[in-house]
């Protein structure tokens, strides 16, 4: 008899993190693993956020935290959604967590009831779906498709909604697709949820700083739903963070606090250094974040140029993070010696042992016909990946 209980044992593992894992076995082997499954930069974090880090060492910043973090870095918050997006969010509002990951997961253990029903469009994050999951929630897929750019439209989430809808998931700039939607676009939405005041928006704006367009557009911009959006950030994309493990929500107040008594009783507060860390990251010179953003933006022309000279791929242009994902069904029923490729999970363990790249296949994102390629790599790794994968395409096409 097992002694795992059943809402762990129902979970599925990270797609991602067992494709990095396997590259990364395939390269303790001595094998030349290029890794574009992985979903964070490359960059290392800038030199004026590592010396706030060390000088809190020095400062001795290392008690316990707030739970819902430092209050000097919860006004830097408030004060860069306000500088920034022109929001408005008092301190008490805002929730610091381990990664913008657990400020999702919080929210959605907060808010869910059994069987309250999430809007998820497809593709998605791995995550959310077993996060609703855990919560006992019931996840709505609606798909959504290239000729759409991968965005939800206003018609499709009026149709997905039923009276045991309770919130609706939106990534922009998404991950796995790279689509940002528009200002007009958010307004569409925002005109059908004004309809149903029961619903609430998680908004995921990790990405929000790798744009390639015009100025990031958060939903929690329209007055209308603004009382209903739990918006989700932190540092690790705009600011090569990612193992400083600091994420935050700024929510209404009843579920900032809500989440807070969430994450008092089973991680406490954020680390104290990467907290103080945070601060110099959202306080300081922002040229850093720019200049990261023009780099994702070379490797994302690059890869686009690169994949376009590949037969039988159907993508669209990512406008936002670092994610290109194309159509690959075309290659779905290919035969090389003994091996079929009978669907992407199949195609990509092939590109890893033929190829040896590593990528991450769509269905682990609620799109079994498309594949998930990072250029958080340097422009010689792209290029060498991009041509290792070519020509292994090839072959399959005979």
């Amino acid at each position: 008899m097992t002694q795992v209980s059943d809402r762990i044992a129902g979970l599925s593992p990270s797609e991602t993190l067992a494709m990095s894992q396997k590259s990364n076995e395939l390269k303790a082997q001595g094998i030349d693993v290029i890794n574009l499954s992985v979903g964070e930069p490359d960059f290392f974090t800038p030199g004026h956020i590592k010396a706030a880090a060390r000088k809190a060492i020095e400062r001795n910043y290392s008690f316990y935290t707030p739970v819902a973090g430092y209050p000097e870095l919860r006004k830097a918050i408030a004060d860069k959604l306000k500088r920034e997006n022109r929001l408005d969010y008092a301190t008490e509002q805002i929730v610091v967590s381990n990664g913008a990951k657990q400020s999702v997961c919080n929210a959605l253990l907060s808010i869910l009831n059994p069987g309250d029903e999430v809007i998820l469009p497809a593709p998605y994050w791995v995550s959310y779906v077993e996060m609703v999951r855990l919560a006992q929630g019931v996840n709505v897929i609606v798909p959504t498709g290239i000729e759409e750019e991968f965005k939800l439209t206003p018609t499709r989430l009026e149709a997905a909604i039923t009276p045991r809808t309770k919130a609706l998931i939106l990534c922009s700039p998404s991950n796995p697709t790279g689509s940002v939607y528009t200002r007009e676009e958010l307004e569409g939405l925002a005109g059908v949820l004004e309809r149903h005041g029961r619903i609430l928006i998680l908004s995921d704006e990790i990405y929000e700083h790798i744009h390639y367009g015009e100025e990031h557009q958060s939903i929690a911009q329209f007055a209308n739903i603004r009382n209903r959006v739990i918006l989700i950030n932190g540092v690790s994309k705009a600011y090569a963070m990612t193992g400083w493990r600091i994420g935050f929500m700024a929510a209404p107040l009843e579920i900032a606090q809500a989440c807070c008594k969430l994450q008092g009783q089973y991680t406490s507060g954020a680390g104290s250094i990467a907290q103080q860390a945070a601060i110099a990251a959202f306080s300081g010179d922002q040229a850093c974040v720019r200049e990261m953003c023009e780099a994702f933006r070379r490797r994302r022309d690059l890869t686009v140029a690169l994949c376009r000279e590949i037969p039988n791929l159907r993508f669209t242009v990512p406008q936002g993070a670092f994610y290109l994902f194309p159509e690959v069904d075309r290659y779905f029923g290919k035969q090389i010696g003994e091996r079929i490729i009978r669907d992407v999970a199949d195609l990509a363990l092939y590109l890893l042992e033929v190829a040896h790249v590593a990528t991450v296949g769509g269905a682990a994102f609620g799109a079994p016909g498309c594949l998930r390629l990072s250029y958080a790599a340097s422009e010689e790794n792209l290029t060498e990946a991009i041509t290792r994968i070519k020509n292994a395409l090839f072959v399959l096409n005979g």
